[in-house]
């Protein structure tokens, strides 16, 4: 007697979509991880030249006390980079950065258009802020100190911008070879002239910046 299979067909479509499913997902993860290229994390490993910022991967944050509370945080929307690096000899490293103000964004546009105002970045007469560096020197294997000159509302300070390089490697999405940091910074804004509420709202300002550089 032959047995009937017919009520059997649907649990065996399922387990065969489950299946195929299973090998899809196994397939795109292992694809996945290949993606992921193998840093070189030292400094000297690093291939040295010239490298653009990667606008697409790249962000600019700004940090303030407010009223001791919190902290405040902003962000800059448009900014460009070049950065010419040298693992051998990183002092002839240099690093220079131009930053739009009216890209102010703090997810309230109210506040962002008061922040551009006269009161604040008056962006109308300073559109742009400036940062280049005169010298630089490795702290470490993985972290250098870029110092440099910040320009922000007409006024031109020195800043030292603190760098630590995650690593680099040939980015196999975008096929160039890329450059991966964060780096901190932080200025006291009252010595550019934006004392507006100090000390109810605080008087330095930290920068955070994380960025990918693609060699040219």
């Amino acid at each position: 007697m032959r047995p009937n299979i017919t009520h059997q067909i649907p649990y065996l479509n399922a387990v065969n979509r489950f299946f195929l499913f299973t090998c899809i997902v196994f397939l795109l993860s292992g694809c996945a991880s290949l993606l992921k290229p193998k840093l070189k994390q030292q400094l000297v490993e690093i291939k040295g030249g010239n490298y653009q910022l990667d606008k697409q991967h790249a962000a600019l944050l700004f940090k303030v006390d407010h009223l001791g509370f919190s902290k405040f945080i902003g962000r800059f929307n448009a900014f460009d980079a070049s950065l010419r690096f040298d693992s051998k000899n990183i002092e002839n490293s240099s690093l220079e950065a131009l930053v739009d103000m009216t890209s102010v964004d703090v997810n309230n546009e109210k506040f962002e258009r008061a922040l551009k105002g006269r009161f604040w970045f008056d962006t109308e007469n300073y559109p742009q802020a400036y940062f280049k560096t005169n010298s630089a020197q490795r702290i470490d294997e993985k972290n250098i100190e870029f110092i440099g000159e910040l320009t922000f509302l007409g006024v031109t300070k020195p800043i030292s911008l603190f760098v630590h390089v995650n690593g680099a490697a040939n980015n196999l999405l975008t096929r160039k070879y890329t450059l991966g940091f964060s780096a901190k910074a932080s200025i006291i804004r009252s010595e550019y002239g934006l004392d507006r509420y100090v000390p109810s709202i605080g008087d330095e300002i930290e920068l955070e910046i994380h960025a990918e550089f693609q060699r040219g």
